[in-house]
């Protein structure tokens, strides 16, 4: 026994030998010490088995439910509310203290169901795997559960198998194997024995079946290499475990301002406490008023806030097609500056279809996409008259009839069974006008030679009308049968092999898959056929190229990203040319070559370092034959870049990168479990177009949350100012802990959520995405807080003084005036911040009517506040009379103007630095 086979009885890892695509079929079988024929014996594969473990998945170690729930409170604001909710139960403010925890806690809920929900991928890889297999053990076929596969063993596949570990090839006999969800390769793939180049990527290791994938075709023998962890597919799910959940933009700026939140709280409150000890206050005292100072500074109603309105643009986001699974992932839409993209069945149609047709020198187009049978043939825009040439009537009757796939109609949906590309032949020759059962009957079928991958074609014999041999396949095995070609006249004329092989280069070049097709009368009598009766002396009949096309929609879709300043990058599993093409179709940007985009291959990925991937990343926009690794690697170049990325998927193979991007977007209809379940977005129609819906449903969510924090932080600052002031100038607290805490929950609710219901604003994806890095609050915003916040504090001072020293009111009826201060002027200001930076006339007075039923709601509540008498005694409130109120509602109006004329004048200084700008790069 050779070195090599002692160390397979070893217990080592399996990846020892990785490359099994690229070793002879005889040496594998070799290294792993079995007969193709005998397979290995039950006690062989039961010591395999404990050495290797079963055919499954490792699960992944999940944290306990308990203890996802407590992380919920690990959070920097949240720690502020707890331990307010602490301070103010110690000193018996239960109202308050109830009410701060019952936030906390909501919030908390929530959080926990949606990452309850999150992700399922592993377990969904492992259900990918089938449940049965069958094998060839002590020289007998017998059928095992799949998880009792061992390396060694020998499996048999057919036509609607999957197969059931990661298995060399050891025979095929027309072998075609659908690998779309673990590759992305748009059409089956052909199998053969032959070994490979060690450096192939996935979809080129035509040598091995890959565990989870189907065939479609033929019959194979194989021997299993890989098995659970070990598959192509188990490596996926290791790096799905792997990949980071990142922080998304929204998350990353609540917690760096919750973070600053707490040191400007903390230290406003040490200084108060230390400034008060220094006036030999009483210590209970100036507690008391360093509690009041947090519950005013503290945003309590934030966190519930961010959540509805989350919540909300989910709903939004259904209605256009995009159901979202995680809500921070409705605010990563908007930031979104780089959308990766896969090509099949997302930004094309995922039907393949006939779009050129050469007959007898003439070029044709074919009006029509995807399987529906309508559509015509076009001559230089004219309805092709087929009676004219009769090389393009036998071209398509060929390709009608030499042809085992089917179209069907089920609910107003058309699909194929068999093949895409012999689909898309019958739909070619539907649109001409052939019905397939009158040519049946008058041609039927009376032998055929199935497609070998040798012979690169396809032959039927026909009877009846006429004794004729049809024959399709590869262009350089139809050519080298033919003896001449059928003109348009019905004769046999001279053929131009030149010629034709450049129309086949024009057509490749353009994406299109071209297959060439040919005709030869049969010798009476022959009733059946073999290699040697097409071996020569056809006649070319002429030659369709076809193409899954482009989406209409996913064009203007890509159009609007682009304007809105998103990148859009392809990267499948398909043919570098092909996605050059369709990226070209659909209007992508990216570095060019002769004018055509360059696409760079997986083989070439290969060979690029990470630290130049960068670079190629950011510059190239097509990626082709690329592997779930390479996906991955992509993914993580762009986001080291700076970029907030978004990743389409739909198979096994995308699982990883779905799960590293900011965001990952699984096709509903053909999208797999395991990408379903690392996504944080699932698009029910597969549609490129619901993405850009999508991002404009994002970018205005994101505008409506900053809008609330920009109207709720001013409450906060003026609130902690009032009680800074107080500790300055020696007074009573103008306003008490619960009238705070009042003034911050009720308004949260009643005015701030009404911005979550402000329409989109003009423009909104004419705008480059929001960088990353840029703070929720802008210098702009930051200074508007501060000009907000202190005319609050004037307001609220100034009458609470007014009202104790000039008119000598009782504290109780003064703090009420001053809380009524707060609720009125934050009503004021909630009109103006409908938009932060656009005038009212721009955006309507009247487009968002929810504003304006949550001011009278809010009046309403306060009135009871003033004069319910059970309200006068929660909240230590009194009765004002209607001079007091008059004086309030002229500060709100006050307030008003002055803001409204800030932001008149620094939007024309925007518009003219904008303009300036412009007039610069021209």
């Amino acid at each position: 026994m050779t070195k090599e086979k002692q160390q397979i009885k070893e217990p080592i890892s399996q990846d020892r030998h990785h490359s099994w695509h690229s070793i002879a079929a005889e040496e594998a079988l070799e290294l792993l010490d079995v007969s193709a024929q005998e397979g290995l014996t039950e006690e062989e594969a039961q010591q395999r088995q404990q050495r290797y473990g079963l055919n499954v998945m490792t699960p992944k170690k999940q944290q306990s439910a308990f203890v996802r729930f407590l992380l919920q409170f690990h959070q920097p604001l949240i720690y502020i509310l707890l331990a307010a909710t602490v301070v103010t139960f110690t000193l018996e403010e239960y109202i308050d203290s109830a009410v701060i925890f019952a936030v906390v806690f909501i919030n908390a809920i929530i959080g926990y169901v949606q990452e309850t929900k999150a992700l399922a991928a592993i377990d969904a890889l492992a259900r990918s795997m089938t449940a049965k297999a069958q094998v060839i053990r002590n020289g007998n076929r017998q059928n095992i559960k799949a998880q009792e596969l061992v390396p060694g063993d020998i499996v048999l596949v057919q036509s609607g198998d999957k197969f059931p570990a990661d298995v060399r090839l050891l025979q095929v006999r027309d072998l075609k194997v659908d690998e779309s969800a673990l590759t992305g390769e748009s059409v089956a793939v052909e199998k053969k024995t032959q070994p490979v180049a060690k450096d192939d990527v996935l979809g080129d290791r035509f040598s091995m079946g890959f565990a989870s994938t189907v065939v479609t075709y033929g019959q194979a023998r194989g021997l299993v290499v890989g098995t659970g962890d070990h598959t192509e597919v188990g490596k996926i799910q290791k790096a799905i475990s792997g990949a980071q959940d990142l922080e998304t933009p929204l998350t990353k700026k609540i917690k760096e301002f919750s973070q600053l939140l707490l040191w400007v709280i903390l230290g406003l409150a040490a200084a108060v406490f230390a400034v008060e000890i220094s006036r030999g206050a009483d210590w209970a005292d100036t507690f008391m008023v360093a509690v009041a100072l947090a519950v005013g500074a503290i945003p309590e109603g934030l966190p519930v806030a961010v959540t509805i309105m989350l919540a909300l643009g989910v709903s939004k986001m259904a209605k256009r097609r995009a159901i979202i699974r995680k809500l921070v992932a409705v605010e990563t839409l908007g930031s979104t500056d780089v959308i990766c993209s896969d090509k099949t069945g997302t930004l094309t149609e995922n039907q393949m279809t006939v779009q050129q047709i050469v007959a007898a020198g003439k070029v044709y187009a074919v009006h029509g996409l995807g399987y529906r049978p309508e559509g015509h043939i076009l001559e230089q825009d004219q309805k092709a008259d087929l009676s004219t040439n009769k090389a393009l009537e036998q071209l398509l009757i060929a390709g009608l009839l030499c042809n085992d796939s089917a179209v069907k109609e089920e609910a107003d949906k058309w699909t194929i069974e068999g093949d895409p590309t012999e689909g898309a032949l019958v739909v070619a020759a539907q649109k001409a006008g052939f019905e397939r059962k009158k040519l049946e009957q008058e041609c039927p079928r009376k032998d055929a030679i199935p497609f070998e991958s040798e012979q690169q074609y396809m032959a039927t014999l026909h009877d009846g009308a006429r004794h004729v041999i049809y024959l399709k396949g590869a262009v350089e095995a139809v050519l080298d049968r033919c003896r001449g070609m059928l003109l348009a006249n019905g004769q046999e004329g001279p053929l131009d092999t030149d010629a034709i092989n450049k129309q086949v280069e024009e057509m490749a070049s353009e994406g299109l898959r071209v297959l060439a097709f040919a005709m030869a009368e049969a010798p009476d009598g022959l009733s059946g056929i073999s290699h040697e009766d097409t071996r020569s002396g056809l006649l070319f009949l002429g030659l369709q190229g076809m193409i899954d096309p482009p989406r209409q929609e996913a064009v203007e879709a890509v159009r609007l990203c682009q304007l809105a300043g998103i990148e859009v990058k392809m990267i499948t599993g398909d043919h570098a040319l092909t996605a050059s093409a369709i990226a070209s179709k659909i209007g992508l940007r990216g570095e060019t070559r002769n004018g055509k985009l360059v696409a760079i291959t997986g083989k070439e990925l290969q060979q690029i370092e990470d630290k130049d991937l960068e670079d190629v990343a950011a510059h190239i926009s097509v990626f082709a034959r690329v592997s779930p690794d390479q996906k991955l690697r992509l993914v993580k170049a762009l986001q080291a870049r700076g970029h907030v990325v978004a990743m389409t998927g739909d198979g096994v193979n995308d699982g990883p990168a779905l799960k590293q991007a900011n965001i990952g977007i699984a096709m509903g209809i053909t999208g797999t479990d395991v990408a379903k379940d690392a996504s944080d977005m699932v698009l029910t129609d597969d549609n490129f177009s619901s993405i850009e819906g999508a991002v404009e449903e994002g970018r205005s969510v994101f505008d409506n949350l900053t809008k609330f924090i920009v109207w709720t932080l001013p409450t906060n600052l003026g609130e902690g100012l009032v009680i800074l002031a107080a500790v300055v100038l020696g007074t009573q607290l103008p306003v008490q802990p619960v009238q705070l805490l009042w003034i911050n929950m009720t308004t949260a609710v009643l005015l701030g959520l009404t911005l979550a219901f402000e329409p989109k604003e003009p423009g909104i994806m004419d705008r480059p995405p929001r960088p990353p890095h840029e703070p929720i609050m802008t210098r702009d915003l930051i200074m508007r807080t501060l000009l907000v916040g202190t005319l609050l504090l004037i307001a609220c001072f100034s009458l609470y003084l007014y009202e104790r020293r000039i008119l000598g009111t009782n504290i109780a009826e003064a703090r009420t005036v001053a809380t009524t201060v707060f609720v009125v002027l934050e009503s004021f200001y909630l009109i103006s911040c409908r938009s932060l930076v656009r005038p009212m006339r721009e955006i309507g007075f009247f487009t968002n009517k929810w504003v304006y039923y949550g001011i009278a709601a809010m009046f309403f509540c306060q009135a009871l506040f003033i004069y319910l008498p059970l309200m006068n005694t929660l909240f230590s409130s009194a009765p004002l009379d209607i001079m007091q109120v008059l004086r309030i509602l002229g500060a709100g109006v006050i307030l008003l103007l002055i803001v409204t004329i800030e932001k008149t004048i620094r939007f024309r200084i925007n518009r003219r630095k904008e303009k300036e700008k412009a007039v610069t790069e021209s």
